[in-house]
């Protein structure tokens, strides 16, 4: 399959699955969807700007129809234009298949509507270990770790924090940092106002991380904490 309407392709990826029978309409999966559903439709409030905030606006409506919700968008002029899209399931999960999919899905839908000017490679890559924090929901699974946030506008004199999650409380998060005399306090930060997001890379991170994957590895699923397939147009 090549990507790419009317260029010459990046690269071509081949897929095949096997037929099953369609599975009989339930009470209890109707209810699993909806929920599935809900998940995915949960807004980012940690937001892009600039062409990368374009070309969200692109991606982040066509991903669920594969199942999949958008995580970040970055632009870099690493190998001339790069266009990384980090995207996951609902519950986190992101295979190499993920980002193949994902990839061939948005190729076309960016070609289309060129937010791009000239050639550039196209990430698809899952969030990684040290993930961005963009929804409510990212803070809550990721209490009790480390992670670093720098806001749009100073909060109390500050603009940068790094503590221990503590949850989320409506639209803030919760984290736990020294004061200017070394006590423990507890700030609600606005995630809507947030700059940037993420997850600090501690052993306790790795090791929860390598949980997760060996578990993974045992339902014969693959959780790797950094994966990616690349596309895009050819630069000229």
């Amino acid at each position: 399959m090549g990507v790419g309407p009317g260029r010459d392709p990046l690269f071509f990826v081949t897929c095949s699955a096997p037929e099953h029978p369609a599975p009989r309409r339930t009470e209890a999966m109707t209810e699993t969807a909806t929920t599935i559903l809900a998940d995915l439709e949960e807004p980012r409030l940690v937001r892009e700007t600039g062409l990368a905030a374009r070309i969200a606006a692109i991606a982040e409506p066509v991903l669920p129809g594969l199942g999949y919700r958008l995580v970040r968008v970055r632009v870099s002029g690493r190998d001339g234009m790069t266009v990384q899209i980090m995207a996951e399931r609902a519950d986190g999960s992101f295979t190499i298949d993920d980002c193949e999919a994902a990839s061939r899905m948005l190729s076309p839908v960016l070609d289309v509507e060129d937010p791009i000017p000239g050639g550039y490679r196209l990430e698809l890559s899952s969030p990684g270990i040290d993930r961005p924090l963009v929804r409510v929901s990212d803070f809550v699974r990721a209490a009790g770790h480390e992670a670093k946030i720098e806001m749009d506008m100073p909060i109390d004199g500050r603009k940068r924090f790094r503590g221990e999650i503590a949850g989320a409380d409506g639209d803030n998060a919760k984290i736990n940092i020294a004061d200017a005399a070394g006590a423990p306090q507890t700030v609600s930060l606005p995630i809507a106002e947030m700059a940037e997001a993420r997850l600090v890379l501690t052993d306790a991170l790795i090791a929860e991380s390598l949980r997760r994957g060996k578990a993974a590895a045992d339902d014969g699923g693959n959780d790797n904490p950094k994966i990616r397939a690349a596309g895009g147009r050819p630069q000229r």
